[in-house]
């Protein structure tokens, strides 16, 4: 949830302080509270690993790739 809001893994730890500031929510209840008021639902409708996540942004590009590639039998003009 916090990816698709945009928010960055590694900066995550400067925001879970509700321990020395009580009036704060824990990290996962703001991300959920966050995601709620710009999606409008609390859970996504397909959770995705970041592993999985990963793996289709490579197959992706290299799609990307592929299709900008020229082919063997292509005639090139120049």
């Amino acid at each position: 949830m916090a990816r698709e809001l945009g928010m960055n893994p590694k900066k995550l730890g400067t925001l879970d302080n509700h321990g020395q500031e009580f009036w704060k929510l824990p990290l996962p209840e703001f991300i959920e509270h966050l995601y709620f008021k710009r999606f409008g639902k609390r859970r996504p409708n397909v959770v995705v690993s970041i592993e999985e996540r990963a793996r289709m942004e490579e197959d992706k590009k290299a799609l990307k790739r592929e299709m900008g590639r020229p082919r063997a039998g292509d005639d090139v003009q120049g």
